[in-house]
């Protein structure tokens, strides 16, 4: 960790992939100016349109793993194998010395890690699709991949579903006009807006 750095507060999304989480953090970004996005770090392929820094700061297997033994890391995962994501500690403490609240679009095991972490400062909130079945539906309409890294998602997304009661708020994304007004609700609240 590094030495005498601000802290403040942290609001955490997480969700099985295809849950909405995306779409809600983004959602937040546009209509809350003390919000500040967290970039996570990746070991992943830049893909089209991705821009290292804002997507993700785009590591190397090699440079992954030695921040990894550094300490760099706040939380990080093997989300599929091989594929790293992570949390660095600089990239808090760069949003936190700006006075912003730091929002997190993250995978579930990284928000349980962070939520540990910083048990006092952070709001975690699950995004609960209306049912698994409806889930994974998502996840085939994307068209975005293989039948086998499908099958792995939805694997990963049925162990993802049994943390549901594990953090502050469950949030339902059945409406996304009703689930994006709950988020702006959460939001005040952690912002202290309207106290």
């Amino acid at each position: 960790m590094l030495p005498d750095t601000p802290t403040g507060k942290l609001l955490i999304f997480t969700a099985p992939s295809g849950a909405g989480k995306t779409t809600i953090v983004r959602h937040l970004l546009k209509h809350f100016g003390k919000l500040a996005f967290s970039v996570s770090a990746t070991n992943r392929p830049m893909r089209e349109g991705e821009e290292d820094g804002v997507a993700y700061y785009f590591l190397t297997d090699e440079e992954f793993r030695s921040r990894i033994e550094a300490g760099d890391f706040v939380e990080y995962e093997e989300v599929y194998p091989g594929r790293f994501y992570g949390t660095l500690h600089s990239e808090l403490h760069r949003l936190w010395s700006q006075n912003m609240v730091i929002v997190f679009d993250i995978e579930v095991k990284g928000a349980t890690n962070l939520k540990k972490f910083y048990p006092e400062q952070s709001t975690a909130v699950f995004v609960n699709p209306p049912s698994p079945e409806i889930l994974y539906q998502r996840l085939r309409d994307r068209n975005t991949e293989s039948e086998a890294d499908l099958e792995v998602r939805i694997a990963r997304a049925e162990e993802e579903l049994a943390y549901v009661n594990t953090f502050d708020r469950v949030l339902v994304n059945d409406d996304l006009k009703t689930a994006l007004a709950e988020a702006d609700e959460i939001a005040r609240e952690v912002l202290e807006i309207g106290k």
